[in-house]
């Protein structure tokens, strides 16, 4: 019986050493599969993080050069762009008499100037607010950092609208030092018929009528109104675009599209600018007028434009000229921000999210 079912029937188990030998084969192609699948999701969540990370770090050298280059593309373009307006502008200041208003502004340049004129002292402006752009854009981001930290985590949101407002005055301290020669040399090309072509010709003119220092003898009034509008400039509209996100949008500012952000950037741009025109209105007649005249005083703007004057005279079509320009501005300064990879200006953002705190979270959360 037993030698029949060993002739007639096959074993029914594997010898030991073969079954040993096909559950470590086995095993090593288990270990094979799950290495690669572990891989892969290395791999992946390493993408997912890549792409999720802006192309510039935060906070660096490279990201403040960036931010600087990012103001000179929308301050010296958008700048040179309404030229024309600011050239009406700046004779309206100096001589009331003869251009009364901004129609006959306009009338009054086109007749005795032509089309060209309207862009007399377009290389001063583009190289000065250029320069100034750079300046402005590139150390508010390295002063609002600076700034937030000296309060601390703990009171760098609650003090936030005090950091805007320090940061943003002391860009523009060294903006302004950048700006100055040019503004001066512009308003002389602007406002004098026969001084100068351009800057190339009107800088060492300049200089060598009233030295080197004449470059900066409007440096008080400059500050007087380019530190008070920038304050405003970028305190308001931090303010103003963190609003539009938490009443008016009605998701997160990291789930909107990017057309519907710098929407919002132009928007709260164009409100902060209007209130900047306001504010710095009469330092603005008093850097027209002192760049224009040679020897002049603020006794002098103010004997000869009144007080009344000094506030309002071209108004008008400076709060045209700075809404437009300070929303351009931070629109294309936003364009060029996503371009590179970086978030937009303004708003609650998780790129922008305080991150010492992170490692305390953890801490907490391991205890």
């Amino acid at each position: 019986m037993t030698s029949r079912d060993k002739a007639g029937c096959p074993t029914a188990t594997l010898p030991l050493d073969r079954l040993l030998a096909s559950l470590a084969a086995n095993v090593e192609q288990l270990g094979k599969r799950w290495e690669i699948a572990v891989c892969d999701r290395r791999a992946k969540e390493t993408r997912r993080k890549a792409e999720m990370a802006p192309a510039v770090e935060l906070h660096t050298p490279l990201f403040y050069a960036t931010c600087a280059l990012g103001g000179v593309l929308s301050t010296g373009l958008t700048h040179l762009a309404v030229t024309p307006l600011d050239l009406v502008k700046c004779n309206m200041q100096v001589d009331p008499n003869k251009y009364r208003d901004i129609s006959s502004g306009f009338g009054v340049l086109l007749q005795e100037q032509g089309l060209g004129g309207f862009f007399k002292g377009w290389m001063a402006t583009l190289v000065g607010y250029s320069c100034q752009g750079a300046c402005k854009f590139g150390f508010y981001e390295y002063f609002k950092k600076c700034y937030s930290d000296m309060a601390g985590p703990e009171n760098a949101d609650r003090l936030k609208t005090v950091i805007y407002l320090a940061a943003s005055a002391s860009a523009e301290v060294i903006a302004d030092i950048a700006l100055c020669p040019m503004e001066a040399v512009k308003v002389r090309i602007q406002t004098q018929p026969g001084f100068a072509r351009c800057l190339t010709d009107g800088l060492p003119k300049l200089v060598q009528s009233e030295g080197a220092f004449g470059l900066y003898k409007g440096i008080l009034p400059l500050w007087g109104r380019q530190i008070p509008y920038t304050m405003m400039k970028f305190a308001c509209f931090e303010t103003i675009v963190e609003m539009v996100y938490k009443h008016a949008v009605p998701k997160p500012k990291d789930e909107c599209s990017k057309p519907l952000q710098l929407a919002v950037s132009f928007a709260g741009g164009y409100i902060a600018g209007v209130l900047c025109a306001a504010v710095s209105h009469p330092a603005d007649n008093l850097v027209s007028f002192l760049n224009n005249a040679k020897g002049a005083t603020v006794a002098d703007a103010i004997t000869t434009l009144g007080l009344w004057g000094l506030f309002t005279r071209g108004l008008p079509l400076r709060i045209i000229m700075v809404g437009t320009l300070t929303g351009a501005q931070w629109a294309t300064y936003d364009a060029f921000k996503v371009f590179v990879g970086l978030p937009t200006s303004g708003g609650v953002s998780s790129s922008y999210r305080a991150t010492p705190t992170l490692p305390q979270v953890d801490h907490e959360k391991q205890n």
